[in-house]
């Protein structure tokens, strides 16, 4: 898989061509934030239990201490069994309490809509990161990365898995409200357009709803019902660590390969023993410290969410809102970059250096 050594570097020059938002920027045009005010926010993650929403909850406790916001970091989040009823009767409870902020990772599709503009109407500065809501419920949008490289580089890998003669690939994706994830989905099939990829065919969309037991099964049923699949993408974290484990155990991982966005402190044996040979993904601490950092200068006037207004992100540097290319009248702060992890990386990414393999599901 000559290939895989190269996509690393390609997908991080594309991301940083792409992430215009981090160009530095005229001191005297950017806006810094004021530190040490009191403004209440709330931390919502699809639901509780993901290791990389602990991660953006990481993050934001590093902003919420460096602001020296003398106000509430709340981390409030559903169970994955009731995560859409549960985010809505989450926003309702903060609006309710009068928040300054709160920053959603949505979950729940458009459902979450009429919640998330009752809290605008109040007031409340609604910002979404890694999964967004439609423009008129929020104020903007904090994206990880522009959504459609990040399908570029999932085509790339497909094609790359599937090998010189082609093949079938599926998704496994999370659930079907998640937005990010049917962007990305969307984005991949877009670049599949082109004539290179030809040899690349999307059979089905199936989906574990981001359970490890749930996302295990819908991998096993895949390869049942598709008995030439190749590659099984997974735009979760969840989904690709449960996929991989399942082609391990069931020893199909010479026939099926495993890619999409994963941990790289959960991918790094599957990399190793050949079921997962490349992945992506992005800081999901910085994230949740860019989040917050926009917020609590929404929450405070520091800025006004306007296109064009430049901001200081504390460690992070220098952002510019803009518009967003992927939602008519939406407005985003585009992080990025991701980076793909192979086995030429994977170990300085995890600092392991050993080849332990990961324990059967359970």
């Amino acid at each position: 898989m000559n290939k895989l050594k190269t996509l690393a570097a390609l997908a991080m020059a594309a991301a940083i061509a792409i992430s215009v938002t981090g160009t530095p920027t005229q001191a005297q045009d950017v806006k810094q934030a004021t530190k040490g005010k009191e403004v209440n926010m709330v931390l919502l993650p699809k639901f509780l239990g993901i290791s990389v929403f602990d991660e953006a909850h990481q993050g934001a406790e590093e902003a919420h201490a460096e602001l020296g916001n003398t106000g509430k970091l709340e981390f409030l989040g559903p169970t994955p069994e009731n995560s859409v009823a549960g985010q809505i009767e989450i926003v309702q409870a903060a609006t309710t309490r009068g928040v300054g902020a709160i920053m959603i990772s949505n979950n729940a599709g458009e459902q979450l809509a009429p919640a998330a503009k009752e809290a605008l109407a109040k007031g409340i500065k609604v910002v979404t990161w890694d999964s967004p809501l439609s423009p008129d419920a929020e104020v903007l949008f904090v994206a990880q990365v522009d959504f459609g490289s990040m399908g570029q580089v999932m085509a790339d890998m497909a094609l790359d898995l599937v090998g010189p003669d082609g093949g079938e690939f599926a998704f496994l994706s999370a659930s079907p409200d998640a937005a990010n994830q049917n962007a990305w989905m969307a984005a991949t099939v877009e670049a599949l357009k082109d004539p290179k990829y030809a040899k690349v065919k999307l059979v089905d969309t199936v989906y574990g709803n981001d359970t490890s037991e749930d996302s295990y099964k819908a991998a096993l049923g895949l390869v049942d019902k598709y008995p030439d699949l190749k590659v099984i993408m997974a735009p979760t974290t969840v989904g690709i660590a449960s996929a991989a484990k399942a082609m391990q155990d069931e020893g199909l991982c010479d026939k099926v390969k495993v890619s999409g966005l994963g941990l790289p402190s959960e991918m790094a044996s599957y990399v190793k023993n050949g079921c997962a040979p490349a992945f992506a993904l992005w800081s999901f601490v910085d994230l949740g410290y860019l989040t917050y950092y926009t917020s609590y200068m929404l929450a405070t006037g520091d800025i006004t969410g306007d296109i064009g207004e430049k901001f200081n992100a504390g460690r992070m540097g220098d952002y510019t809102i803009e518009a967003d290319p992927g939602r008519e009248g939406g407005k985003r702060v585009l992080m990025g970059p991701f980076t793909v992890y192979n086995k030429d990386n994977i170990d300085a990414a995890t600092g392991m250096m050993s080849d332990a393999t990961p324990e059967a599901t359970p």
